[in-house]
């Protein structure tokens, strides 16, 4: 047992002796002074192997804190039962780690404390764990926590054989059946590859040195994390001819402007996509810069399309073409008083209570909290970028006991917690913009306030603001607490993420600049239900930290489709 343990138990026993001690002596005195709440959660966690999921290309860890779960992703060349974490950080770092012990391989020497790498650790640390199901942590700070710590394992099984029309692969039984064109000669079949031991896996013999699948073959896989063992696992292959050659088949995914398609086609062939307006005669066809062929998958992007109309598409292979079919794009929605014209007011505990809106709420911003001690700070002004009509002013203000940075956003102001607010993030969305236009200007004062240790190097640097549009499929909008015992923002690598933009600048503007913000689009795939756009005037005003009198002026956004 290491040394944090030994002095945390002879802690809890200090305290259990003075606990009894005062029961003894004072059984009449009660201890009413709560613990404060301290939520602790997992920041950072990285594995040996890890990977980005097979409809990702980013391989960090989902960590959703609401939920209090993480799911990561790893490759073949690990044992997922001896898997061992390589990073692993907490907020605060000060919280204590507990650990399934079960699922240790030695849990007498696992951390109890968070860990940047491997080398921070004692020598005789051991943090392998057996992820062969999920894992339960409990996080300890003044209460307990309890995570969950989710690890798929992805065996990349590549399939190269000629005339492959599509593969099945049944892992619980080790068969795997190949679907090749109906005159594929069987008995002398050309194979580049049959990966059944994944990517860092051994498959004996070599299936590119068999010629003859007129009946089932069989092979010999040896994982990667088995190498140096005698463990090998039997696996059977089997090669079927199509009664009649199915061409491509084909799904379609349309977004606003464009289409994504993917199919499944015969190895060795290449898809001709055509596509038109239904109301159309004649056929356009996709560019071939606009189609990936990979094996027996493909994928066409359908481009320059128009919003709300019906399309009919159409795979031609080898002169022969497939059936028609339908889709229609969604439809291009506006940005709701994108011009900030609108605005109201009443009176408020102190000043005026400033509103982004006339009868609708869309936006918001944190007028009501700094009301209850202060003037507002996001407010309407004149000072547009046309000469006309109205733009919002995002001031960062010090209003008595904190920073308060000037800010807007799409959702709500749930409500005041002492000095802190509780917000609701997001508007319902399903549409597919490929960018936010904004026009703004700014003016940054120095950081002059620092509401969070851990930004204090940020003191006497440029305030930056900071603005972004986030399009999610969230359940429902997303809840931000400011409180740092409880502090919950928003995280642009949540998975829920489906496409983000941002922009950050230090610099002062003289005048009104205008800038397009393209939203990466991480998923091709689904559909957003929530849009999520926030300015602000100091870029960590979520950590009361900032420039007082630095001020971004935003004015005329909006959503563009192209």
């Amino acid at each position: 047992m290491n040394n944090f343990r030994y002095q945390k138990m002879a802690m809890k026993n200090l305290l259990y002796t003075l606990l009894s001690v005062s029961l003894l002596f004072s059984c009449a005195i009660e201890n009413d002074i709560p613990y404060p709440i301290l939520e602790a959660s997992i920041s950072s966690i990285e594995v040996e192997g890890q990977r980005a999921g097979t409809d990702s290309q980013d391989k960090n860890a989902i960590i959703d804190k609401a939920q209090r779960t993480v799911t990561l992703y790893v490759n073949d060349s690990v044992d997922i039962t001896r898997l061992k974490i390589t990073k692993l950080m907490l907020d605060p770092r000060t919280a204590s780690i507990g650990i399934d012990s079960a699922a240790c391989v030695n849990y007498e020497k696992f951390p109890t404390t968070d860990f940047v790498s491997l080398d921070s650790l004692p020598l005789s640390a051991n943090t392998r764990v057996n992820f062969s199901k999920p894992v339960g942590l409990t996080l300890s700070t003044y209460q307990d926590y309890q995570w969950k710590v989710t690890v798929n394992q992805i065996i990349q099984r590549d399939i190269e054989v000629e005339g492959l029309v599509t593969p099945v692969i049944d892992e619980s039984t080790c068969n795997v059946v190949l679907y090749v064109g109906p005159n594929q000669d069987l008995a002398n079949l050309n194979v580049t590859k049959i990966n059944l031991g994944g990517e860092f896996g051994r498959v004996m013999p070599d299936p590119s040195t068999i010629t003859d699948y007129s009946s089932p073959v069989q092979f010999d896989v040896q994982y990667a994390w088995e190498k140096g063992s005698n463990k090998w696992t039997k696996w059977t292959v089997v090669v079927v001819r199509n009664k009649e050659d199915q061409g491509a088949l084909s799904n379609i995914f349309p977004m606003t402007t464009k289409a994504i398609l993917n199919g499944s086609i015969q190895s060795g062939k290449t898809p001709v996509v055509e596509y038109k307006k239904q109301s159309d005669t004649n056929w356009n066809t996709v560019p071939t810069a606009n189609v990936t062929v990979s094996g027996t998958s493909f994928t066409a992007t359908l481009t320059g399309l128009t919003a709300s109309t019906t399309y009919v598409y159409r795979v031609n292979v080898d002169g022969t073409t497939g059936n028609e079919q339908s889709f229609t794009t969604a439809a291009a929605v506006p940005l709701e008083n994108g011009s900030f014209d609108n605005w109201s007011s009443e009176a408020a505990a102190n000043g005026t209570l400033w509103q982004p809106w006339s009868t609708t709420s869309f936006w918001d911003t944190g007028n009501k909290g700094a009301t209850t001690i202060a003037d507002s700070n996001s407010t309407p002004t004149t000072e547009t970028c046309n000469g006309s009509g109205k733009a919002a002013s995002l001031e960062t203000k010090w209003v008595v006991l904190k920073l308060a940075a000037g800010n807007i956003f799409t959702g709500s102001y749930v409500r005041t917690d002492g000095t802190n607010g509780v917000l609701s993030f997001g508007r319902e969305f399903n549409s597919f913009p490929s960018k936010l236009r904004i026009n703004y200007k700014y003016t940054s004062a120095t950081i002059d306030k620092v509401g969070d240790d851990s930004l204090e190097n940020l003191k006497g640097r440029p305030d930056s603001c900071h603005i972004y549009i986030a399009l999610t499929d969230w359940d429902a909008p997303l809840e931000i607490r400011t409180r740092p015992s409880e502090r919950q923002l928003f995280n642009k690598n949540d998975s829920h993420v489906i496409a983000y933009a941002e922009y950050i600048s230090g610099s002062s503007d003289a005048q009104y600049k205008q800038k397009d913000l393209v939203l990466d689009y991480r998923y091709t795939n689904r559909t957003p239900k929530y849009i999520l756009i926030v300015a602000s005037a100091s870029k960590y005003g979520d950590y009361f930290t900032g420039g007082v009198g630095s001020k971004l002026l935003i004015d005329n956004f909006e959503l563009i489709y192209d």
